[in-house]
């Protein structure tokens, strides 16, 4: 029976030592509780077994179930328990410590070694027994870290029938009262449960013998003689208990016997995950095609695709003429490598790129001074790059996903055309037509209407058919009851159908004419041949239903559908009207202003500002603006609709009739409308979507798409040496300066640190060097580096960079010496000092990766590793974040858009560099730095990288060919991947000829081992070997001999003078290969293999490194702006203060008073924070000019919103202003100052931005809004998550005055300002960091909160669980989320954070533990009240 244990997953606490037994919020795995009072908790696994059906029935009810119930159920649920273990158990679980006590105590003769281990920890398992548990060891150490007691084999023979201790302890009880308890309370308890539990056992053991029994021997041997000795069928039991042992030694102990499934998906071990390994299709297809890959393309379908695809991209391409049918040609030629070679999109640009280009002869005229010239030229154009293949992939799915709708209407169609015979001209003709899931939606609508009542006699038929019980659903729409009664013939007089009114609306062949009947509408209605006795008894009722059914077949009509929706696309306008909360939050400043006063704004334009539009809707969301689209010209787009659907006859009657068909379509019109809409507003969201997570795309290429820093005087691609420094925070005396020296194989092989660089002034008489300058110096000639590589977290790094400048100068350090290649002398350069790119550094210092890399390192020295790799291959370091690299920014809007679609997009940019730049495959599989590489190679994914690695390693660590991946019989080499996939992953895979000797040269190059002969065949053609010099080459040395010959005499650029025209020519006329561009790849590669094709290291802009160290962008910073700054120092002449990014900010005398008889320290003193506006800004020196006058201060800050007069909304703009500034005026007059250290001029929002960088608890306090008689106190909750709370002050001397006692909520009174700060605000954030810091805190929102609540109970579906999770919508509030069992509801409560304790429906709780205790108890009297 569920006990009050299933809520929480342990017990009620007993102090903040003895924490309850809690759950892993990332993975669900359970760890151990300590040291818990009330006896063992009940396991997740035996919770697994109870599968009894009253228990199942009390979870449904609740987590508690009545005390007199509970216990009368308990002993019939215990029996049947015992029988049930007894049948299927071979053996049972050990006892635990308690029990084995417990059984001595009764038996004295059984004995028990001292166990040598506490048991730490327990696996989940089946039912196995202890053999089992021996044979299955070696598995079951890889996952334990501790052993199992054990117990002596005398204790091991005696085992619990049903646990025959089993909840020795009331559970009910446990869980309901308080775990305070005193310690004589706690040990009078166990006694009690001690003597109980000595009473069962001694009954059980009384079948021992006469002395234990109580009776005679005479007595015992009449009952043998009675019922005999007891084996007389001990050989049923012998065969059965050898069989139950032979099932379970053949069973295998499997990963998920062990692990919940969350575990196994997060490291891909699922059953799922393991066939993706052993199938031979490259893992990409595999996880993308998983949900189509019951459909198969027919010839018809698959040139239907090409189609579709090749008119969906040719929209934005803008070709000519003459390349649309080429076009069409290599989309479908792309389809084909997809679709029926199963090769990816790297091998298509790679190896297939002579599809992608149309090459077309051009007639040369001829030239009367030139007669040798060729008589037409080759033009090529390039058609699809490697964006549009990774498009048309998708496309693909979008089309097989296009498909499956299509074929399920179409099944559901010949369902209804097979068995009831009908036939519908409007299904037969739109399905084959339809190219948008959009319009197989309307269909669907539409057939799921016009014939709900068959459809679903038909799922009633195959329901019997497939032998499946369903209720038969006898309740009828009232569309159906109108169809299928007497008022249809009142539609049917309407005239004309809903298709032929969408048929005259698009024009679609002959115009359809509309029939009046010869009555008038009213008399038609009152016929009672029209009339049901049920539904529609009067006229009224029936005109009424039949305008209604008209307009609902117009509105399901999917050609009136195409109708509306094509005219808001063509006309529609998006608008934006700003709410009442919207009006005082969107101030100019705000990013949502420049759409704030939006108006007739036409839909196309949003496809070139898709950020805009997200934000809109993303306001929208908040409640401050509201989205509308809108037909500018619908009033005229109504009335040709209304000619298109009325009689052109000229009578009463027609007149009459064509007024009700108008009413039908005004009601249709208003809901197609509202359809249309939301279709419209969804349709521009999942575009405006892809657009972002493309222009991420393209932006991580071009992060991507850099060499590593390029020595002086070395090769492109070549590795260098890196010293690294940051001074993190850059704060004087507290932020020391790091540094590590990287070598060029990425190995640190010195780091340490110096305290600082700045040196005094030398004019000073006290003027000392600074030494730490020189040991700087002596590194750098010390280590030789390449390079000097520099970043950190705010602008002090510019500093930084600028003392070691200045040391580099006058210390006259360089780099290593080099080969100059003009003079051929030894020279040396000055050595360089970049500001670095940190975003990977600052994910990698405090990253799983770098705790396990570098455990002793701290964060900061880690950070300049980071730093340092980052600089030797920045595509190494990307790679290496996996799903974390979402956590960088490449656009605006990127949080506006779902993480998995931008993870996608940012997996395609790494999978085309990586192939661009191959993976030397016997260095990856020993440097799991460079195996981060493996997944993004063409063919393979994380699943079969794995494989991979594990393969190589089998076969001894080492591929010494591209063949030998598929694997070597003869040299006992297992195949590492499948012909398919090799196929595409072998170009992609290099070997190093230098490292491997006996290695092909061609396995180092790009060329693809298909092409290995037209390599060869190139090199013996550069070299002028005939075929008997080749013959002898290949007898002598193989295959390869002749390009290594080609390398060994330094003959490589004589393939520079092949025509490989005439190559190409003979190719596609002998054997139909296109292979142009593959012997130019081939001739690039026989020069340099594998040469650097990517850009050289960018080096940061001015714009870059000041956004990295402030934070601060052109549009959250720049001149003109009004922000708060600190000020740090005070002259008659100038005012130094520090703003809130970093960078430090200068007032002039000029801009600090216009008053000449007041002196600045009157006016300004260190540490106040004030307003200032922005004069300029120099983003390279980190220094901006500050006004303090107040007039400058009164001039807002106006954002230039550039939009068409049409397009913004002036009026309304300026009549906000207006009244907005009213306001401010009000306020002016009754600002009041206070004399506090915590005050400041601020209203609500100004207070947020101030808070924003403080830490949780900082409060300010100003002036209220509701009058001089309150004030407000705003405090940091959490990060963006402020609470506003209004005092109100009495006995108050006069306005201007703090009143004596302060009042908060009507219930907490103190008598001055620091009364209120430290007993009120510090009490309340002192139990929000108690909340944050206890176990059962998730830091994720409520929606991630009870999908790991979720999670849980699916993993444990016995068990039940809660979590606390912060409320951002009522600061000061928690919601405490709890899930009780599989099948329960989620459910949640609200605590509030009060001075001192924490608040649930009405009760007070002084601590966590309190909070817990409560909610249990509070539960329990919730659901007992509920039973009763």
């Amino acid at each position: 029976m569920a006990s009050m244990a299933d809520l929480i997953m342990d017990d009620v606490e007993v102090d903040d030592e003895e924490n309850d037994e809690s759950f892993d919020e990332d993975t669900g795995e359970a760890r151990p509780a300590k040291n818990g009072v009330n006896g063992h908790l009940d396991d997740s696994s035996e919770e697994d077994e109870d599968d009894d059906e009253e228990e199942a029935e009390a979870i449904r009810k609740g987590f508690i179930v009545d005390e007199d119930e509970e216990e009368v159920g308990r002993r019939k649920h215990k029996h049947r328990e015992k029988k049930r273990r007894r049948e299927e158990r071979p053996e049972e679980e050990d006892l635990d410590e308690e029990d084995i006590d417990l059984i001595a105590e009764a038996n004295p003769a059984l004995k028990r070694r001292e166990p040598t281990q506490h048991k730490l920890k327990r696996l989940k398992r089946g039912h196995r027994d202890d053999r089992e548990r021996e044979m299955s060891r070696g598995l079951d150490e890889i996952f334990s870290e501790d052993d199992e007691d054990e117990v002596d084999t005398g204790v091991q023979e005696i085992r619990r029938p049903g646990r025959l201790l089993d909840r020795l302890n009331d559970e009910m009880g446990d869980f309901i009262e308080e775990d305070d308890m005193d310690d004589e309370e706690a040990i009078a308890r166990r006694e009690e449960d001690r003597e109980v539990a000595v009473q069962k056992s001694k009954g059980l053991s009384g079948i021992m013998g006469a002395e234990v029994s109580g009776l005679s021997e005479e007595a015992l041997e009449n009952m043998r003689a009675a019922f005999g000795e007891g084996d007389e069928y001990g050989w049923a039991l012998d065969l059965e208990r050898d069989m139950e042992l032979k099932e379970a030694t053949e069973q295998q102990l499997e990963l998920k016997d062990v692990f919940e499934p969350s575990q196994l998906a997060e490291k891909l071990l699922t059953d799922e995950d393991n066939e993706i390994r052993m199938i031979d299709e490259p893992e990409r297809f595999q996880v993308a095609r998983r949900p189509y890959k019951h459909i198969t393309l027919t010839d018809d379908q698959f040139n239907e695709e090409a189609v579709w695809i090749s008119t969906l991209m040719a929209s934005g391409k803008n070709l000519r003429r003459d390349l649309v049918e080429p076009f069409q040609r290599a989309v479908r030629k792309v389809l084909e490598f997809f679709v029926t070679d199963e090769l990816e999109v790297p091998y298509v640009f790679q190896h297939r790129k002579d599809h992608l280009i149309h090459a077309a002869r051009v007639q040369l005229e001829p030239d009367p001074f030139n007669p040798d010239q060729d008589e037409y030229t080759v033009r090529a154009e390039k058609l699809l790059n490697q964006d549009d293949l990774w498009a048309i992939l998708d496309y693909d799915l979008k089309f097989k996903a296009l498909i499956d709708k299509r074929l399920a209407l179409q099944r559901s169609y010949e369902g209804l055309r097979d068995i009831q015979e009908i036939h519908d001209g409007v299904f037969e003709e739109l399905l084959p037509a339809a190219s948008t899931i959009e319009e197989l939606s309307d269909i669907q609508d539409y057939i799921y209407f016009q014939y709900a009542s068959q459809l679903k006699d038909l799922n009633l038929m195959n329901g019997q058919i497939n032998k499946t019980q369903r209720k038969r659903v006898t309740q009828k729409s009232l569309f159906e009851r109108i169809r299928n009664g007497k008022v249809y013939g009142m539609v049917r007089a309407f005239g004309i159908g809903a298709d032929q009114v969408a048929k005259n609306a698009l024009r679609q062949g002959r115009r359809q004419e509309t029939v009046d009947p010869k009555v008038l509408p009213d008399d038609m209605s009152d016929d009672p041949v029209y009339m049901d006795a049920s539904d529609f008894t009067t006229g009224t009722q029936v005109l009424k239903a039949a305008k209604a059914m008209f307009a609902e077949e117009l509105y399901m009509s999917p050609r009136m559908r195409k109708v509306i929706r094509a005219q808001y696309y063509q006309a529609g306008v998006m608008e934006c009207y700003r709410t009442e909360k919207g009006l005082k939050k969107i101030d100019e400043e705000h990013p949502y202003y420049e759409f704030k006063y939006l108006r007739n704004t036409p839909l196309r334009e949003f496809v070139t500002r898709p950020d805009m539009f997200l934000r809109m809707l993303k306001a929208e969301e908040e409640g401050l603006v509201e989205v509308v689209v809108r037909l500018p010209s619908f009033s005229d787009f109504h009335k040709k609709l209304y000619k298109d659907i009325a009689s052109d006859n000229f009578s009463e009657v027609a007149d009459a009739w064509n007024r009700v068909r108008g009413d039908a379509l005004n009601i249709a019109l208003k809901k197609l409308e509202q359809l249309i809409v939301k279709s419209v507003k969804e349709n521009f969201k999942t575009v405006c979507e892809d657009q972002i997570a493309k222009s991420c795309r393209e932006e991580f290429l071009k992060k991507l798409d850099q060499a590593p820093y390029k020595p002086k005087g070395m090769l492109l691609g070549t590795i260098p040496m890196v010293l690294a420094l940051s001074c993190g925070n850059g704060i004087p005396g507290r932020d020391a300066i790091c540094y590590v020296w990287v070598d060029e194989q990425g190995r640190v092989m010195e780091n340490g640190k110096y305290l600082d660089f700045r040196e005094m002034d030398r004019e000073r008489p006290d003027f000392v060097e600074n030494k730490e300058r020189k040991a700087f110096a002596a590194l750098v000639r010390r280590r030789k580096p390449d390079v000097i590589a520099i970043s950190g977290f705010s602008a002090e790094t510019r500093r930084l960079v600028n003392d070691v400048l200045e040391i580099i100068d006058n210390e006259d350090l360089r780099t290593a010496e080099y080969e100059d290649p003009d003079t051929g002398e030894e020279v040396s350069k000055k050595l360089e000092v970049l500001v670095v790119n940190d975003e990977v550094a600052r994910l990698y210092q405090n990253s799983p990766r770098s705790v396990a890399e570098y455990p002793n390192y701290v964060p900061l020295t880690k950070y300049c590793i980071g730093l340092a790799k980052f600089v030797q291959d920045p595509m190494k370091e990307y790679a290496a974040l996996e799903k974390d690299i979402i956590s960088i920014s490449f656009h605006s809007a990127q949080q506006l858009v779902p993480q998995a679609k931008i993870l996608k997009m940012l997996e395609t940019a790494l999978v085309d560099m990586v192939n661009l730049c191959g993976v030397d495959i016997n260095e990856a599989a020993g440097d799991p730095y460079l195996a981060n590489l493996l997944p993004y190679v063409c063919g393979l994914g994380p699943r079969k990288a794995m494989a991979v690695l594990k393969a190589i390693n089998i076969n001894g660590g080492r591929v010494t060919s591209r063949a030998e991946l598929v694997g070597d019989p003869d040299d006992n080499k297992i195949p590492v991947v499948g012909p398919r996939v090799w196929n595409n992953c072998a170009s992609f895979l290099y070997i190093d000829h230098e490292t491997i000797g006996t290695a092909d040269y061609l396995d180092n190059t790009r060329v693809h081992p298909e092409d290995y002969e037209l390599g060869r065949k190139m090199a013996a053609d550069a070299l002028e070997l005939d075929e008997e010099d080749v013959k002898a080459e290949i007898d002598e040395g193989g295959p390869a001999a002749i390009v290594k010959k080609l390398i060994r005499d330094d003959a490589q650029e004589k393939v520079n003078d092949l025509i490989l025209e005439e190559y190409a020519e003979q190719l596609e006329r002998n054997f139909n290969q296109r292979k142009r561009a593959t012997l130019e790849t081939i001739r690039a590669e026989l020069q340099q293999p594998y040469e650097e094709l990517r850009r050289r290291f960018v080096l940061l802009s001015t714009d870059e490194i000041f956004t990295m160290l402030t934070g601060e962008t052109r549009d959250s910073l720049t001149e003109g702006m009004v922000i708060p700054v600190s000020i740090r120092r005070v002259t008659n002449h100038f005012v130094i203060a520090r703003l809130d990014c970093g960078i430090e900010g200068r007032v002039g005398a000029e801009e600090i008073t216009s008053a000449p008889d007041i002196r600045v320290d009157q006016l300004f003193s260190v540490g106040q924070t004030v307003q200032a506006r922005i004069l300029s800004l120099s983003r390279k020196t980190m220094e901006a000019q500050l006004s303090l006058l107040p007039e400058a201060l009164r001039k807002p800050y106006r954002k230039h919103v550039d939009h068409m007069p049409q397009e913004w909304d002036d009026v309304e703009e300026r009549r906000d202003r207006e009244s907005l500034e009213k306001s401010d005026v009000k306020k002016d007059r009754e600002q009041r100052v206070i004399n506090h250290p915590l005050f400041h001029g601020f209203n609500a929002t100004e207070a947020e931005q101030f808070l924003a960088s403080r830490s949780r608890g900082d409060a300010v306090i100003r002036t209220s809004s509701k009058g001089m008689d309150h004030i407000a106190v705003t405090w940091k909750v959490s990060d963006n998550i402020y609470q506003h709370i209004d005092v109100l002050e009495l006995n108050k001397d006069n306005d201007f005055t703090v009143g004596k006692k302060l009042t908060v909520s009507g219930k907490y009174s103190y008598t001055d300002l620091d009364e209120l700060i430290n007993q009120h605000v510090k009490e309340i954030a002192r139990k929000v960091d108690e909340m944050t810091l206890h176990d059962k805190y998730h830091k994720d929102s409520k929606t991630e909160t009870e999908k790991w609540l979720t999670t849980y109970t699916e993993a444990n579906p016995h068990g039940s669980v809660y979590a606390f999770c912060i409320d951002p919508r009522h600061p000061g509030y928690f919601f405490l989320c709890f899930k009780a069992g599989l099948r329960a509801k989620l459910n949640h409560w609200s605590v509030k954070c009060v001075p001192k304790a924490y608040e649930l429906r009405g009760n007070l709780y002084p601590d966590m533990r309190a909070l817990c205790n409560g909610f249990k108890k509070l539960f329990g009297n919730l659901q007992a009240g509920r039973r009763v």
